[in-house]
């Protein structure tokens, strides 16, 4: 089988998940399923970034210990898997020891590129990296809108400087594949205007003493941000099961959001060609949830609970919203209004009812006798057709075109069903046939659009399987 290998980001756990955390990982289990149903070998990594000293403060304003704060966090983030039905296959904490091993390996094999200086610069504790006066926007970070503290230490610093062209090269080639081009084009902007050495530790003082310590130096702290990219490395054996980490490195896909686009395109890569790894194939980068225009944030305290949206709404439809609602490259906006809009029209009246009559109408005819079959060859050029488009969606993608397809077969198989009107046709012996032929091929559309529907709402898919098979209607998405 040939391989699949796929990440997202790993979260801060300063404090409990939120809605933009529930998206990337949806995104994410969408393409892993999608590749599985391609009889695909799929790694699929998620996790938590545990070593920010954004913990080390969340933990003192609670009063508890760093390791009780972030152990009680990643828990949360964990739950996401049951919650959001989640397909993942492992779960990397930065504060295992199997990570730590490979993260100190990893700043073994960059070494080379790495010298140790006095520095003076502008820090943002959210991004956990230094900006210069230009990048701020009024004085403030771009991402957090946070006025950035000054730092003044002796750290390392790694020479990105010397990695500007292979870098332009590597992005404008595609050998790193950017999607969207977009985001593609502002990564070249930012190498071509110059790129300079980067901070790669922060002292053991400042860091308060948590973090994985520089190999060789007890008083300071690897830079949070190569400790948390070198995930992708030790998630699959690095420093610890050479035979995993073989098999599936490079990654085929790395999932983040536009606010770390710098350090997955630029930083990144610079490490694994001074550390002579092979890159990744691909960055697939996503907008933001916001709500009235503004980014959902911790720090901004506006964030969305996913828990309480799926115990209210159920995981299929709180899957449903983030992909088709919200754009895949674009911020969108939450509100509850959409969500229930979109489970009213679309999931309520549009599948489930569609779902419902046509059981109903199987459950009249005897079982034995029914066949699922496409009795109209024309109908098939429709099913083909959204099928090459969901196809082609997916693979681009484009989440929330994948489930138009879907639906333009569910509004057919509606159209189809009002224009045949299978029930009067069984009411009169003569056109029992005709009727039984209609419901056949509607239970070849519902056949279709579950399997569609897989990657998507697996649950919902699932539901659609059985009660084909069973002829006895449930609701999908009872009425709130």
């Amino acid at each position: 089988m040939r391989k699949f290998y796929l990440t997202t980001a790993i979260d801060y756990v300063n404090a409990f998940p939120h809605l933009g955390h529930a998206l990337e990982k949806v995104q994410a289990d969408v393409i892993a399923r999608y590749q599985r149903l391609r009889k695909k070998d799929v790694f699929f990594l998620t996790g938590t970034d545990e070593n920010s000293l954004k913990n080390v403060q969340a933990a003192e304003k609670e009063g508890i210990s760093v390791k009780e704060l972030v152990d009680k966090n990643a828990q949360k983030f964990y739950q996401l898997k049951e919650a959001l039905n989640l397909s993942f296959d492992d779960f990397i904490r930065t504060t295992q020891e199997r990570h730590q091993i490979g993260a100190k390996r990893f700043w073994l094999a960059i070494k080379k590129d790495v010298y140790k200086k006095k520095y003076r610069g502008l820090y943002c504790l959210g991004c956990e990296a230094f900006y210069t006066p230009e990048e701020l926007k009024d004085g403030l970070c771009p991402e957090h809108k946070k006025k950035p503290e000054l730092v003044e230490e002796e750290n390392y610093f790694f020479r990105l400087s010397k990695y500007q062209k292979k870098l332009e090269k590597i992005i404008e080639s595609e050998k790193i594949k950017i999607v969207p081009e977009k985001r593609k084009n502002e990564v070249l902007a930012f190498i071509k205007k110059g790129l300079e050495d980067i901070c790669v530790s922060r002292s053991k003082q400042r860091a308060h003493g948590w973090g994985i310590e520089v190999p060789g130096d007890k008083d300071q702290i690897i830079w949070v941000w190569i400790d948390a990219l070198s995930n992708y490395l030790t998630g699959i054996g690095y420093g610890t099961d050479e035979q995993k980490f073989q098999r599936y490195w490079p990654a085929d896909i790395h999932i983040i959001g536009k606010g770390i686009a710098r350090f997955h395109c630029v930083f990144w890569p610079a490490f694994l060609l001074s550390a002579n790894l092979p890159l990744p194939k691909k960055i697939f980068i996503h907008g933001y949830i916001t709500i009235g225009g503004q980014k959902i944030s911790k720090s901004l305290g506006n964030v969305i609970d996913p828990f309480d949206l799926v115990k209210k709404y159920g995981t299929d439809a709180v899957r449903y919203f983030l992909l088709r609602e919200i754009s895949p490259f674009e911020d969108g906006d939450f509100t509850l209004e959409k969500l229930e809009k979109r489970y009213d029209s679309d999931l309520a009246k549009g599948l489930g009812n569609l779902l419902l009559r046509v059981i109903s109408l199987a459950k009249r005819i005897d079982g034995k006798s029914l066949r699922i079959k496409l009795q109209r060859p024309a109908l098939r050029a429709i099913i083909k057709k959204e099928e090459r488009n969901w196809k082609k969606a997916i693979e681009d993608f484009k989440f929330n075109e994948a489930l138009n397809s879907v639906w333009n077969l569910i509004s057919f198989g509606d159209r189809y069903l009002e224009k045949e009107k299978p029930w009067v046709l069984l009411k009169e012996e003569k056109l029992k046939r005709k009727g039984k032929e209609v419901i056949e091929s509607l239970l070849f559309f519902l056949e279709k659009i579950g399997k569609l529907l897989q990657p998507f709402l697996p649950e919902t898919s699932e539901k659609i399987f059985q009660q084909i098979k069973s002829k006895n209607p449930q609701l999908l998405f009872p009425k709130r």
